[in-house]
């Protein structure tokens, strides 16, 4: 495995790093405890400001509805590691496992707001907007060179050769909609965003804005 390499200065991540209990929860309480933390891969990353839970069980709009794989990668994995898969052929989309007694499944991270090696995205995409580089889960992985080879990987195990993680604990308020681009559980109010924040794939719906609680 190649780890990105950096080619600009970068400051260190703020907050405490997430360990495997903070994934040891439901994906909808996960899901919404990223909002605002700090998502940082290698020299490039920004805050979360949209996720979107998906359930193991009771939940046809997750793989496990339908691959044999997917339940097997929640069976044998431990809560925190990397689920990259493929999307349309065309885009890898970057899940984290959430195990809980209750509920096990999955959270994708949707966007970030950019706030480091802002330089590195804009050229891998190929744009100069900030709200264009992390602005959908395709777009994301593609800002921050993350690909199928971080599958089965663990976010929460500390490595030497670069920085990858969740940092802080969020203080911001989160408001739910439903997913976006599904249509068997369409109802489930699980996508989850920071409120306000124009760097989210898609403004609040005309049904979404329940809070969280947070």
């Amino acid at each position: 495995m190649t780890a990105p390499k950096p080619t600009d200065p970068i400051h260190p991540p703020q907050g405490r790093r997430w360990i495997a209990t903070d994934f040891q929860k439901t994906p909808v309480d996960c899901a919404t405890k990223l909002i605002g933390t700090e998502f940082r891969w290698n020299n490039a990353g920004g805050i979360v400001v949209e996720t979107e839970a998906y359930a193991e069980f009771g939940d046809e709009a997750c793989h496990t509805f339908v691959r044999n794989a997917a339940r097997e990668f929640v069976r044998d994995k431990q809560a925190g590691t990397i689920y990259a898969y493929l999307n349309y052929g065309i885009h890898w989309l970057f899940n984290v496992l959430t195990k809980h007694e209750s509920s096990n499944g999955f959270v994708l991270i949707r966007a970030i707001e950019p706030i480091v090696g802002i330089d590195e995205m804009k050229t891998r995409r190929n744009k100069q907007r900030l709200k264009d580089l992390c602005s959908g889960p395709g777009k994301l992985t593609q800002a921050l060179g993350i690909g199928p080879e971080f599958h089965g990987t663990s976010i929460v195990e500390e490595r030497s050769d670069f920085i990858h993680g969740f940092y802080g604990d969020s203080n911001c308020n989160v408001v739910a909609d439903t997913r976006i681009g599904i249509t068997k559980a369409a109802d489930f109010k699980w996508r989850f965003l920071l409120e306000g924040s124009p760097f989210v794939s898609k403004p609040l719906s005309r049904t979404g804005g329940a809070k969280t609680g947070r």
